[in-house]
């Protein structure tokens, strides 16, 4: 009888290892997820991205880097519109919107793919690093446009001509966004 329990106790604690260590990581699949260009998106990712291994997800077309988890990316986000406000950057062939709003979390989205992609990275330092790793993953979406203007990923938010920028920030805050609409003087 002591032969039986110590096999299941066994038994137990390999299924618990084979599992893995790392619970999954739970995500909400984004609209347009089952797309089938969403799915060679997914095959196509790297196991690490900026140097932080892959985690398991529970949402259809998501990953997810780190421990803590420190990016995350759906495939199937909505497509922006091509007069977004927000500013334009291109790496590795990728042209991607910048979101700094949530700052350290900074999101990007993919431009003139549908279906988009949506990565957000919790670490300035390591966005770069993240958007070269996934190109060729997010490269399998042809591309249908591109940014007019592509700026430096970190750089100041580019500004429309003849509209004035305001004073320069100091380094560490925030750069002004782009000004929409007429200009009048």
């Amino acid at each position: 009888m002591k032969a039986k329990v110590g096999t299941a106790v066994i038994a137990g604690l390999m299924l618990l290892v084979l599992c893995g260590c790392t619970p999954t990581i739970p995500l909400q699949p984004a609209a347009d997820a089952t797309n089938p260009k969403c799915a060679s998106v997914i095959v196509h990712l790297p196991a690490t991205v900026a140097g932080l291994s892959s985690r398991q997800t529970n949402a259809q077309s998501t990953a997810a880097y780190g421990d803590p988890t420190r990016i995350l990316l759906h495939c199937g986000v909505a497509v922006p519109d091509p007069t977004a406000a927000l500013p334009c950057v291109t790496v590795e062939g990728i042209d991607w919107l910048r979101d700094d709003s949530g700052d350290p979390n900074f999101v990007f989205t993919t431009y003139g793919r549908n279906p988009a992609v949506q990565l957000v990275v919790n670490d300035k330092a390591s966005s770069t690093g993240a958007l070269t790793d996934v190109a060729v993953a997010v490269g399998t979406i042809p591309s249908t446009r591109k940014c007019i203007a592509p700026a430096d990923p970190f750089g100041p938010v580019p500004t429309p001509t003849g509209v004035p920028t305001g004073k320069p920030k100091p380094s560490g805050t925030p750069t002004e966004k782009p000004t929409t609409g007429p200009v009048t003087r």
